[in-house]
């Protein structure tokens, strides 16, 4: 604020697109995550051919899932009614994302898995919950599902918040020095979410001002102080 009470003034910023970075390389792993990295890497040798990671928004499951896709060359499937996910997964690795968040057909991913079992492919399934929570009725998906190979990732360390900071500063040619990741992470919510809403509104609040990312800018965005204008 100023003296008059005023905010600084602010430049609309242009709306650019801040496409995270999905390789191998570019994966920030740390303790929480090194299960799940390990047996994505680990892959065709897995324990069993269907292999669910499960963790909550943020934590990595969808960026463990690109290198997985790329690596195994797997095809992305809905298990619905009608669709062809069952010949898809008899023909090779399959991917299904997110399903305790959205609609499948329990036969229909049941003999997905047996496709899967039958034909020596691979199934990986990502989901914020194990799949005992997923209110499954069909007792042989159910039976399946006990015979998967789950991963769980962890809440995220100083540290890895530390590195994803880093990484999402960088995703956006942005550079922070180490005394102000450490004041941002000592003050946020631990969660990979939170870290990325918080890179994304000093991005922009930096860009209307026309200033760069300090402390103090940090600290107002931690405190909730900047307001939607």
């Amino acid at each position: 604020m100023t003296a008059f009470g005023r905010k600084p003034p602010q430049q609309l910023p242009l709306e650019f697109h801040h496409e995270a970075a999905l390789g191998a390389d570019d994966l920030v792993v740390a303790e929480p995550l090194s299960a799940a990295a390990a047996i994505v890497e680990r892959w065709p040798e897995w324990p069993a051919p269907v292999v669910v990671l499960v963790g909550p928004e943020g934590s990595g499951k969808s960026h463990l899932a690109s290198i997985w896709q790329t690596t195994s060359s797997a095809r992305v499937i809905a298990p619905v009614a009608g669709s062809d996910a069952v010949l898809v997964a008899a023909e090779g690795p399959v991917l299904f994302e997110d399903a305790d968040r959205r609609p499948f057909d329990e036969t229909m991913l049941f003999h997905v898995i047996n496709a899967v079992r039958s034909n020596g492919t691979s199934l990986l399934i990502t989901a914020r919950t194990k799949p005992f929570a997923w209110n499954i009725s069909l007792p042989d998906l159910v039976s399946r599902l006990k015979a998967a190979t789950v991963v769980e990732i962890g809440p995220p360390n100083e540290v890895m918040l530390t590195q994803v900071l880093y990484k999402l500063f960088a995703d956006r040619q942005l550079m922070i020095d180490d005394k102000l990741a450490a004041y941002i992470v000592s003050r946020m919510e631990r969660s990979m979410s939170a870290a990325e809403r918080i890179v994304e509104r000093l991005d922009k609040l930096a860009l209307a001002r026309g200033t760069r990312i300090t402390r103090a800018l940090a600290a107002e965005v931690l405190n909730d102080r900047t307001g939607e204008d």
